[in-house]
């Protein structure tokens, strides 16, 4: 957003890997004598990353007051189920008032609410035995948790391991607050070799980028795995999680795993393992994982989030960093009191929420179908990972950039790859967890942006030359859904072909013809 891009192509891979500074420094940026040097490098950070969301505020779209303002598909919130968790928190056990609540309290929280914390951790994430409320942390939310953990497990400049794309906050919780790297571990679409997914997470690849950053003497003491993952929305198999908490043990390093998405596994066919839940963990003495109120109950104004970690090392550092952190009494006794109702949670809230997941899912999923626009079909999270590639003429971030800013211009808010730190130019994430007509009217304005920008690609190819380039990024697989390999824009003719093949991909999976006409049922 702003960086000088020209500069950040030319450095090396393995460069970009370890330095943030690289995509931090646009041009013109006036230093401001009032601020360190901390503090403008903070200020310039927050004017790259702000600019979509600064935007959406200052003209927030609403069916009465501001039908034309900006729909926002780009902030990961769940605004399905305001009606059910406004209910909730206003009945009567949730109005509780003593002097111990408005007291300072015991630094890893309450003990009442991290008692509650362990069972409900115990039940959901399936743990082997009873969950102890003395490893549990609470904290006012789960960025503070990043921030806490980079500072206790790493010195300055030391740096941590994760997959990109990631989710952003992380970059300004670690680096920016906590003054620790992130060392990438590029992941691509291409469907080779041991890769049976796009963007498929591997332990061969966590070796080679811990080897880079160990050879270029940068020093990572931790891996950070978000299950599920944001933006991909993949959820990792129970062999997959043993095999990087393996790889971690064998380098000695610390892992963190964010599982804020547990519960918003919206389809039955899909799985989730959690790391607590594992008979025996490969270093229990490193693993430490997170969780919050945010996402699973739809509640990201309230600021919550929970560690679990048997290292009291760790969380008695952690705790001494509550006090920057804490959260309030009276919301502490609110989140008890709504963390111990199974019953609603599970025959009231869950269910709910998890149709109203899967219906704003379906509804934004086929729109992409019928727009011909590749995407990864996954049954968690809120967002679905989008493949606009076709879209970018050259296939370029600038190109990336340009595209997003056009989709902001009509009035769409959506995040680009490059947010995410994505590898491939040409990858945006949607937020579907929203109100229909939202959906439809925010779906609407994409359809006017894409296709217009699909007629004029298709206006520069009759100016030029035919060219086609086959280097396909996203191979044959029924993991991206619909148009399933990329190629650049070619002459028209070519390009019409390609079309119709995509409309018979799209009306073979969809229909359930074979479904129906199995071989078994002629005979």
């Amino acid at each position: 957003g702003g960086g000088n891009r020209q500069e950040l192509r030319v450095c090396p891979l393995t460069k970009r890997r370890v330095d943030m500074h690289r995509f931090c420094n646009p041009n013109g940026f006036q230093r401001s004598p009032y601020l360190s040097a901390r503090g403008n490098f903070a200020n310039i950070f927050h004017g790259s990353t702000e600019e979509g969301y600064k935007a959406y505020h200052a003209d927030k779209y609403d069916e009465d007051k501001n039908p034309n303002g900006i729909i926002n598909f780009g902030t990961s919130e769940n605004k399905l189920c305001f009606d059910l968790m406004s209910k909730r928190l206003t009945q009567t056990d949730m109005n509780l008032m003593e002097p111990s609540l408005l007291q300072y309290p015991d630094w890893k929280g309450h003990l009442f609410l991290r008692e509650e914390v362990a069972r409900f951790l115990t039940y959901y994430c399936k743990a082997p035995a009873p969950l102890k409320a003395e490893n549990v942390i609470v904290l006012n939310g789960c960025g503070s948790l990043f921030s806490a953990l980079a500072t206790v497990l790493c010195d300055p400049g030391e740096a941590v391991l994760i997959a990109t794309p990631f989710y952003d906050g992380i970059t300004q919780s670690v680096f920016l607050y906590g003054n620790v790297k992130l060392v990438y571990v590029y992941l691509d679409s291409k469907i080779t070799g041991t890769n049976t997914r796009p963007f498929q997470l591997t332990v061969e690849k966590l070796e080679k980028a811990l080897q880079d950053a160990r050879a270029e003497g940068v020093t990572v003491r931790a891996l950070i795995l978000l299950n599920p993952q944001n933006p991909l929305g993949d959820i990792y198999s129970l062999s997959e999680l043993r095999d990087y908490l393996e790889f971690a043990k064998r380098h000695e390093l610390h892992v963190i795993v964010d599982e804020i998405y547990m519960l918003s596994v919206f389809d039955e066919s899909a799985t989730f393992h959690s790391v607590l839940g594992m008979d025996r963990l490969p270093d229990p003495q490193r693993t430490h994982v997170m969780w919050g109120i945010t996402k699973d109950f739809a509640v990201s104004g309230i600021r919550f989030g929970t560690l679990y970690t048997e290292n009291q090392d760790v969380a008695n550092a952690v705790a001494s960093l509550c006090y920057f952190h804490g959260v309030c009494g009276t919301v502490q006794h609110k989140v008890a009191q709504l963390l111990k109702d199974r019953d609603w949670i599970n025959q009231v809230y869950l269910r709910a929420n998890h149709a109203r997941l899967k219906a704003a899912h379906t509804y934004v999923t086929d729109e992409l179908k019928t727009l011909g626009v590749p995407f990864l079909n996954r049954n968690a999270g809120f967002f679905v990972w989008i493949d606009f590639r076709k879209y970018l003429k050259t296939g370029t971030f600038e190109e990336e950039l340009l595209l997003w800013k056009r989709f902001l211009d009509n009035k769409v808010l959506l995040s680009c790859g490059k947010a995410f730190e994505c590898s491939e130019p040409g990858w945006f994430r949607i937020i579907f967890a929203d109100k229909t007509h939202r959906l439809q009217l925010g779906m609407q304005r994409i359809r006017k942006v894409l296709e217009e920008r699909e007629q004029e690609i298709l206006a520069e190819e009759k100016e030029q030359p035919c060219q086609s380039d086959q280097d396909g990024k996203a191979d044959s697989t029924d993991e991206i859904i619909f148009v399933s390999r990329h190629q650049e824009p070619t002459c028209a003719s070519s390009s019409n072909l390609g079309d119709l093949i995509g409309l018979l991909q799209q009306q073979m999976r969809s229909s359930d013809w074979l479904q129906k006409n199995t071989a078994e049922q002629f005979a």
